[in-house]
């Protein structure tokens, strides 16, 4: 599931899992939601068996289900996260980083000496479904991203076997200039166009007076 904090993540996709009610999830998002929206409302229902994310700092439901060993984490650094990603699309099997070396990321991981640093072998990603979240696409599943959204949902158009878009604006095929697609249409299977976004602000900084 795309998205970065709330931002660019695909609510429409979220509340539909939640409405259908499909449990044992395994979910990889570099968030994991907050209380009562995005995938904080699958976390509500408990339809989540494991989460693959580097951020769940703004769910406390999501720390009390750790906690109690209801839900599974695995945590990753969030470059080690994205990058995981990268390599399930491109078909690399696993890469070696030294991000995470000498801590509870790299244990039980494959480590080897690169000249003279240690690096931890991590794996490929991929899922059976990526549900992403776009500004705009046409009916050939060719995405435009603005902004902050672009941050994971391009690298998981492409990491997954069936690839779900939803997009603030659908055009017709040939509206989009082809040099400002970020995600082919050859990733997508299938797009529709989402009504009334939230577009909820995770934590509110303001300047002082």
């Amino acid at each position: 599931m795309g998205g970065f904090g709330l931002c660019g993540i695909p609510e429409h996709l979220v509340a539909a899992v939640h409405r259908k009610g499909t449990k044992n999830l395994t979910i990889a998002s570099n968030n994991a939601g907050v209380d009562g929206f995005g995938i904080g409302v699958l976390l509500q229902d408990r339809q989540v068996k494991k989460m693959i994310s580097t951020y769940v700092g703004e769910n406390k439901l999501f720390e009390q289900l750790v906690t109690s060993g209801e839900l599974e984490l695995e945590l990753n650094p969030q470059g080690t996260f994205s990058e995981r990603l990268r390599a399930g699309g491109a078909g690399i099997p696993g890469f070696y980083t030294p991000t995470g070396y000498g801590t509870m990321v790299a244990e039980g991981k494959e480590t080897r000496e690169f000249d003279g640093r240690m690096y931890v072998l991590e794996r490929g990603l991929r899922g059976d479904f990526a549900f992403v979240k776009a500004w705009k696409g046409d009916r050939w599943g060719n995405l435009i991203y603005r902004k902050t959204a672009r941050n994971f949902n391009p690298m998981m158009a492409t990491a997954a076997d069936y690839v779900i878009a939803e997009v603030e604006q659908l055009v017709e095929v040939g509206q989009l200039e082809p040099d400002q697609v970020h995600t082919p249409g050859i990733y997508v299977n299938a797009i529709f166009q989402g009504p009334k976004y939230e577009k909820r602000i995770e934590r509110r900084t303001l300047r002082k007076p």
